[in-house]
């Protein structure tokens, strides 16, 4: 593969060495002019995420807690309760208090077909609160870090800028590696602040260079936990789990979900399926999803966020017997992988470790995409983009492999740069755009 900037040429060399090397920096640097402004949101973004609870607890403790009383009222009377001053047309789920402090939340559809969440008094029925559930802070910064509240297509964006990101990291980490005469020690040295103007540019590049090397051990391991919520990545994983037999066996999205022995019958009450819930052992909270229909069954699950606690119960409504039961350990080791990659994205598989080290990762991503747009404004040529220049050489047969491999892990990688390459040859040449300086500038 030639370098999708450099002139043509009629025999071009394979790129080694220096050669290679500013090949590499040109295709990192490229990558950043797309990943970094979305590197620095979802590291922001994503930072906060780590920190829902806490927020939540803080933003909302008026709907959260309530005085302990003696016995609190039947959650079938605060349902009708909500039913009545507010409307329901689709009962989603019920948590039931965890504490004698902590209030009943409704998960609901009203009557108008927005999703909304009801948090009730359990000793009173009183409705203390309702909020749609797209109007909640971080349900919102959750959906901007994810899709950057465009839908579909922003996902698509989000998702591309992840995976152009492991590409941004691995030729960021080549470029760190000491050639020739540098040394390990200088290049992993953290920056001195700058003692002149002439000084701040260095300063700037390595903290660049700090920072991405520290990235490259906490960030990227993020980026890859990240994928399995995505649509293509994502998608193509659950074809393949599905083809191989490797899928979640959980029933909270479908599948054959046992029903009741009958349809007929006096339903059992959510706190007797909660007290089955605690003789089986699940851990709370419990998220309880009444049945639609009349031969329906009870869904519950554990909300914790032990992934290894989190086990599924289907219970008859009429009888209280277990219909089914699904453990975390019940899944197929790719669904379980899958899983506690996602446990260790959000800040929950280890605990306040997790999420300090979370925490690190979000904030190497603010500085590295700073220091890198710093570094690049004081070094870039008045008027132009100041792209590295690279030599017109093709690529050794392995690194060429190693593209091509990347391209089929990474599939939007691939499209895009297919993309690209058809954009450089069509528009970009004759335009003259993205072309280095015709002498190479010095390695930064």
């Amino acid at each position: 593969m030639s370098d999708i900037t450099g002139a043509a040429s009629i025999r071009p060399t394979i790129a080694r060495g220096g050669a290679f090397y500013r090949l590499v920096w040109k295709w990192h640097f490229l990558a950043s002019l797309y990943v970094l402004p979305f590197m620095a949101m979802l590291s922001i973004t994503g930072g906060l995420y780590l920190y829902k609870p806490q927020i939540e607890n803080w933003l909302y403790a008026d709907r959260f807690y309530v005085e302990a009383q003696e016995t609190a009222l039947p959650i079938a009377v605060q349902i009708a309760q909500l039913d009545t001053f507010v409307g329901i047309s689709r009962m989603r789920a019920v948590i039931p208090p965890v504490s004698p402090e902590h209030t009943t939340r409704i998960e609901f559809n009203t009557p108008q077909g927005v999703r909304s969440y009801a948090w009730i008094n359990p000793y009173t029925a009183d409705i203390i609160a309702v909020q749609a559930r797209d109007t909640m802070l971080m349900h919102q910064v959750k959906k901007f870090h994810g899709e950057l509240l465009l839908g579909d297509i922003g996902t698509k964006f989000v998702e591309l800028a992840a995976h152009w990101a492991v590409i941004m990291l691995v030729t960021g980490a080549v470029l760190w590696w000491p050639r020739g005469a540098q040394r390990l020690r200088d290049r992993a040295a953290l920056p001195r602040p700058p003692k002149n103007q002439s000084a701040k540019r260095g300063f700037w590049r390595q903290m660049h260079l700090f920072t991405g090397m520290l990235a490259v051990v906490l960030v990227l391991p993020i980026l890859v936990s990240g994928l399995p919520w995505t649509d293509v990545w994502g998608g193509g994983l659950n074809k393949v789990q599905e083809i191989t037999g490797t899928q979640s066996k959980s029933l909270r999205f479908g599948g054959s979900v046992p029903k009741s022995s009958t349809d007929t019958g006096e339903p059992i009450a959510v706190e007797q399926v909660a007290a089955i819930a605690a003789d089986q052992g699940l851990a709370t909270p419990y998220e309880i999803r009444p049945p639609r229909k009349a031969d329906g069954a009870y869904w519950m699950r554990s909300a914790s966020v032990n992934r290894y606690a989190q086990s599924e119960l289907v219970i008859d409504q009429y009888s209280g017997a277990v219909l089914a039961r699904v453990d975390f350990t019940d899944n197929p080791g790719v669904a379980q992988a899958k899983s506690l990659g996602i446990s260790f994205h959000q800040g929950e598989l280890y605990g306040w470790a997790n999420v300090a080290q979370n925490t690190v990762a979000a904030v190497l991503g603010v500085v590295l995409s700073v220091s890198g747009f710093v570094a690049w404004w004081m070094r870039r040529p008045q008027g132009s983009l100041g792209v590295p220049a690279a030599p017109d050489a093709q690529v050794s047969w392995p690194v060429a492999a190693l593209i091509v491999t990347m391209m089929i892990l990474l599939p939007l990688v691939g499209a895009s740069l297919i993309a690209v390459l058809a954009l450089d040859w069509v528009v970009f040449r004759k335009l003259g755009w993205f072309r280095g300086a015709s002498a190479p500038h010095a390695a930064e």
